[in-house]
């Protein structure tokens, strides 16, 4: 391994939607994903509008970045909850600073993508933006331990009808 840094460039940057990231009620949050204009014409989002979901790479820039525990912690700091390490996590206390979501596609108008449910707040720094083909999905049987289908009951609902599970 080497430790070749990697610069970014934004492709685009989230519009709208909430301001502060939570831990929860994402669901039915819409936002625009407006893509640079400066360095992107019309045709980049030609066909687009025929997927359903986005995959959105993006970087967590409200994070305090001095925040960083590499080591094993219990998500949510929750007792009930086992210690997992940072590749057992899928939070922004990550040294890349990355975010990935999938969303609901609702609209393409030019170079603004209208969505719903993306888990990136206002001003949020888009890296990459793909179509979700459904032939990436997992293959096989999917498993996991119980305790991200707890932490997570409300991370899709709406703030004012919280999910029933």
């Amino acid at each position: 391994m080497t430790d070749q840094s990697i610069t970014l460039q934004p492709v685009a940057h989230v519009i709208g939607g909430r301001t502060e990231p939570t831990d929860d009620y994402w669901g039915g949050t819409r936002a625009i994903i407006r893509i640079d204009s400066t360095s992107y014409g019309a045709d980049a989002t030609q066909g687009l509008d025929e997927f359903s979901h986005l995959e959105v790479v993006f970087h967590f820039h409200l994070t305090d970045q001095s925040d960083l525990p590499l080591g094993a912690r219990r998500p949510r700091s929750n007792p009930e909850w086992p210690e997992v390490g940072t590749f057992g996590h899928r939070n922004m206390r990550r040294r890349n600073w990355l975010g990935v979501s999938r969303c609901r596609l609702l609209e393409v108008d030019g170079l603004d993508l209208y969505v719903e449910d993306l888990d990136a707040v206002d001003g949020t720094p888009v890296l990459d933006i793909k179509p979700w083909f459904a032939d990436f999905g997992p293959r096989g049987s999917v498993h996991q331990p119980t305790w991200p289908t707890e932490m997570l009951t409300n991370y899709f609902a709406d703030r004012d009808r919280p999910a029933d599970r």
